[in-house]
């Protein structure tokens, strides 16, 4: 799929732009921190520039697994794999500044909170809560390394893109008599992936953002976000016990 895409857009800029730059299809496993080390690795040995990072994938309540790592799934994705790669080409980006970091995460962070007793859900899984917390801990992770980044020229912020028609949704399991209402409302209300990737673009690119960081945006507007998505005390603890889980503090 991957492939694909980059076909389309070879074929979609060359026309435009012949000659401007080259895009090129890199392996990552954000549920194998092999992977992401390997995957930094070959970044780190081939690129001599990093001027934005879009943190982006997503696993979306699927039922309890792990990853290769011991991780429940959607935390080990959704924050732990992206702190991993974040930290591990935080010197190129600090080295290619001004850059920019982008964390899409989602409104229903409104509904995780982040228990410390049981990160990994061994006492309880609940696989709604559980991608709330992962997407309330990919905010935290972004005011936490956004505070580290101050006058580094390296900017972070976080989002949510709204309700996207993608394969996100994979793993919710609509009644068969439901599907064509939940297709027709899809189509009706839900955002293409192109209006849905909006956001993360105008962070990525936008002179309106230069300079502007640990802030939330939605519909590429700056929004509140609720008391529990700014404690910086958990931010930092979360922060910490992240480091741990990848293996980069002992």
């Amino acid at each position: 799929r991957a492939e694909r895409a980059a076909r389309e857009i070879r074929a979609e800029v060359g026309e435009r732009a012949e000659g401007e730059g080259e895009l090129v299809v890199r392996e990552l496993d954000l549920a194998s921190l092999r992977s992401v080390r390997a995957f930094c690795h070959r970044v780190l040995q081939e690129e001599s520039r990093l001027d934005v990072l879009i943190n982006n994938a997503g696993i979306f309540q699927c039922p309890y697994m792990k990853t290769e790592d011991g991780f429940e799934m959607q935390f080990g994705v959704n924050h732990l794999g992206h702190f991993l790669l974040t930290n591990l080409l935080l010197g190129l980006l600090k080295n290619s500044a001004p850059s920019r970091i982008v964390v899409v995460s989602s409104k229903l962070y409104k509904y995780g909170e982040i228990n410390f007793e049981d990160l990994n859900s061994e006492i309880s899984y609940n696989k709604s809560f559980c991608y709330s917390r992962s997407k309330l801990a990919n905010i935290l992770f972004a005011r936490e390394l956004a505070r580290r980044l101050e006058g580094t020229g390296v900017t972070v912020n976080s989002l949510h893109p709204g309700i996207v028609r993608t394969n996100l949704g994979r793993h919710v399991n609509i009644p068969l008599l439901a599907k064509p209402l939940f297709n027709l409302v899809s189509w009706a209300f839900f955002k293409t992936p192109l209006e849905g990737a909006q956001t993360s673009i105008y962070l990525a690119s936008s002179p309106d953002v230069e300079g502007v960081s640990g802030k939330y945006f939605g519909d590429c507007k700056e929004e509140e976000l609720l008391p529990k998505a700014m404690d910086d005390l958990v931010a930092r603890k979360l922060w910490d016990i992240s480091e741990v889980m990848v293996g980069l503090l002992k």
